[in-house]
């Protein structure tokens, strides 16, 4: 998000690419996007439970399709936590990307990964398939972390 922007006006306007507008829809893509200022990366229980805080009555299960339907959408981002739990950043463009997430804090850095969509295109061009999609998830302890914990690059 930049510097001003509305998160209300955002969802608004993007809610469109899921199909029906609902105002449940909104209210779960106006929080992803606070939390992807504040928090990074959230999962959907997470996000639930902010929601209920500020007394939204919006369901975890329109919480979870919300969320599920955004990704397919190409308007947010999925990650596996350490036990396999999905979680959810919102992605104010259409690019596709990679991320370096730290295991201790959960703090992510966006990676160039030029070098992984072209690995990618060629698998998909040489093997013959067609829509191709992938995941890459690149997980280590951030250089706050590491040093918190007195662990080097190299452990």
């Amino acid at each position: 998000m930049t510097a001003g922007t509305n998160p209300q006006t955002t969802a608004t306007q993007e809610i469109s690419l899921l199909g029906r507008f609902t105002q449940q829809r909104a209210t779960v893509l106006e929080a992803l996007i606070e939390a992807e200022e504040s928090e990074g990366f959230v999962s959907a229980q997470s996000l639930h439970t902010r929601l209920l805080a500020v007394g939204s009555p919006v369901g975890l299960s329109t919480v979870y399709r919300t969320l599920s339907a955004l990704a397919e959408a190409g308007r947010a981002d999925v990650v596996r936590d350490m036990h396999g739990e999905r979680l959810f950043r919102y992605r104010p463009g259409s690019d596709h990307r990679h991320y370096l997430i730290c295991t201790e804090c959960g703090a992510s850095v966006t990676l160039d990964a030029v070098m992984v969509e072209n690995w990618a295109a060629g698998v998909a061009r040489t093997s013959g398939f067609t829509a191709v999609r992938h995941t890459v998830e690149l997980t280590g302890i951030c250089p706050d972390c590491g040093s918190a914990t007195g662990s080097s690059p190299r452990d």
